[in-house]
């Protein structure tokens, strides 16, 4: 097969930049300066969710699934490192948080990181201070590939460019839906991915669709990537979550 077979199921063109972009979590209660994080971080190449206070946060990151959060320490309804506990205790422990915060005593610095922060950023930031300490974080934790061809979950290897799957060097013939699907999940090993963001960011709809048409995709997608723990990973469903590529 040469690329991907066109996928006629659902109503919405695929939007493969969309769906490759990160999205950030940005946690903050200020407005305009919510308003001004977003314009950079947009300007960037990133998507970007907002949320003005941790309960907002907590209630909608199951169904945002972001790659990483940028937090303010002093939210209206709790603090920073009572945020960061409870994400690192919950069914997305792994999201890189970096600080942005007018706290920026030592005490502070080391309050922020020892809660399980990845980084510390001083306001007012600096622009280009704030998106290179966001993208090292990324990098870190290897949620930013830039690589167009993605061998981080062997034997399988995605190739965005020449929009192909291969499995043990064979091509598998996909249609171009579930490949998109596949680069999304296989850029994000590891991580819960809502069905909500992959209907946004795969099919380009808004959350809350009544289809069935991304358990479906998930489906296929499994039996033909044979993504059962038979090689050494599997795509499984995670109740009321989403769905996570993860070792077997």
């Amino acid at each position: 097969m040469t690329g991907s077979v066109r996928d006629p199921s659902i109503a919405g063109e695929a939007d493969p930049s969309r769906a490759s972009a990160l999205c950030i979590g940005l946690v903050e209660d200020d407005a305009d300066q919510s308003r001004l994080y977003t314009a950079w971080l947009e300007e960037s190449g990133y998507r970007v969710l907002a949320f003005g206070t941790a309960t907002e946060f907590r209630r909608r990151l199951g169904a945002a699934s972001v790659d990483a959060v940028l937090l303010d320490w002093g939210l209206p309804d709790a603090e920073g490192p009572e945020v960061v506990d409870w994400l690192r205790h919950s069914a997305h422990a792994g999201l890189p948080v970096v600080f942005l915060t007018a706290r920026v005593t030592e005490a502070d610095v080391v309050a922020g990181l020892r809660a399980g922060a990845d980084d510390y950023v001083p306001k007012p930031p600096r622009k280009g201070e704030l998106l290179a300490r966001l993208a090292a974080v990324l990098r870190r934790t290897g949620a930013a590939n830039a690589d167009p061809v993605l061998r981080d979950v062997p034997p399988w290897e995605i190739d965005t460019r020449q929009r192909r799957v291969l499995l043990n060097g064979d091509e598998v013939e996909l249609t171009d839906r579930e490949f998109d699907l596949a680069a999304y999940l296989f850029r994000r090993p590891g991580r819960i991915v809502s069905r909500d963001a992959l209907l946004s960011q795969v099919w380009n709809l808004g959350s809350g669709v009544a289809t069935r048409t991304v358990d479906t995709h998930v489906s296929r997608l499994r039996r033909k990537l044979l993504l059962d723990g038979e090689h050494g990973w599997r795509l499984t469903a995670v109740y009321q979550h989403g769905y996570r590529l993860e070792r077997a």
